[in-house]
C-alpha cells in the first residue's frame, strides 16, 4: 500500500502541476462551467482514449497519458463545481482554486485506500482498457443521474462517481508509468 500512496502522489503532483499552469494562463475560466458540460467533456476525452486503445492509426499526436490527466483534473474541477455550484463569472482567487484542488484530491485519495484494503489492490491485476471501460460507465451514470435532476433511489451519488473516475485514471496512468520504466 505504501508504494501506491507514493505513485498516487506522483501521478496527482503531474497533475496539479498542470491545473495550476492552466489557471496562470486561463485563470478559472472553468468556473462557468455547468456540471453536465464538465461531464461532457470528461466523456470526450475516456471515448477518445476507448478509440486510442481500439485503433492502431493515430492522427493526433497525443496520447493516453495527456487524456487520463485531463479526465483527473476536469473530474476534480466537477467535485468543486458541486461543492460551489457554478458562477456567471470566473469568481476565485487561483489559490482558493487550489487550495479546494487539494481538498477534493485528499477525499479522494482516502476513498482509494479504504477501497484499496477491502480490495486487496485488485486494479493493479486489471488491464488499462478495462479502467478506460469502468470509466467510461461511471460517466454513463453520472449523465443519468444528471438527467434525473441528482436523485438516485439506491445508488451513489455524482460525488463518489467522480471520486471513482479520478482513482481509475490515476491507476491507470501508474500503469503507464510501470510499463515505461
Amino acid at each position: 500500500m505504501k508504494d501506491t500512496s507514493n505513485q498516487y502522489n506522483t501521478v496527482v503532483k503531474q497533475c496539479k502541476d498542470l491545473f495550476v499552469k492552466k489557471m496562470a494562463d486561463y485563470g478559472v475560466a472553468w468556473r462557468i462551467l455547468r456540471l453536465p458540460s464538465l461531464t461532457d467533456q470528461i466523456f470526450i476525452k475516456a471515448q477518445r482514449i476507448r478509440q486510442l486503445q481500439e485503433n492502431s492509426l493515430r492522427k493526433v499526436d497525443e496520447g493516453e497519458v495527456s487524456e487520463f490527466i485531463g479526465i483527473i483534473n476536469y473530474s476534480v474541477m466537477a467535485l468543486i463545481q458541486i461543492e460551489l455550484g457554478h458562477a456567471d463569472q470566473p469568481d476565485l482567487l487561483n489559490e482558493k482554486a487550489i487550495e479546494l484542488y487539494h481538498k477534493h484530491i485528499s477525499l479522494t485519495k482516502k476513498l482509494m485506500e479504504n477501497k484499496n484494503h477491502d480490495y486487496g489492490e485488485a486494479w493493479r491485476d486489471m488491464r488499462v482498457s478495462s479502467l478506460t471501460d469502468l470509466i467510461l460507465q461511471k460517466l454513463l451514470r453520472v449523465k443519468q443521474i444528471e438527467n434525473n435532476k441528482g436523485k438516485t433511489i439506491i445508488s451513489e451519488g455524482i460525488n463518489a462517481n467522480y471520486q471513482d473516475i479520478i482513482n481509475y485514471a490515476i491507476f491507470a496512468l501508474i500503469h503507464h508509468s510501470e510499463s515505461d520504466s
